[in-house]
């Protein structure tokens, strides 16, 4: 059974930093895309960042580029995201996926 189940989520100010975790079991995530969603209050679930099997290649939304970095730990079967220079807009519930698994979800806000 695939669990994924994501961490690090809390209250930032605006500007600041945290980083999330991603970690899998049940399927080891190199082998496979995976992506960060997140869904704020009263909007849809949108990509955030996304990274390809076995490489780096990674994607990005636009609102998100040169901020956020997404990355993976195959020893540690996780897969990271870095969030930098948060803003109040980056609230929300942030979601790890791999095809049809989801998370929980972690909360993210930012706000002073």
């Amino acid at each position: 059974q695939v669990q994924l189940v994501e961490s690090g989520g809390g209250l930032v100010q605006p500007g600041g930093s945290l980083r999330l975790s991603c970690a899998a079991s049940g399927v080891t995530l190199s082998s496979y895309a995976i992506a960060w969603y997140r869904q704020a209050p009263g909007k849809e679930r949108e990509l955030v960042a996304a990274i390809i099997r076995y490489g780096s290649s990674t994607h990005y939304a636009d609102s998100v580029k040169g901020r956020f970095t997404i990355s993976r730990d195959s020893a540690k079967n996780t897969v990271y995201l870095q969030m930098n220079s948060l803003k109040p807009e980056d609230t929300a519930v942030y979601y790890c996926n791999r095809g049809n698994d989801w998370g929980k979800g972690t909360l993210v806000t930012v706000s002073s």
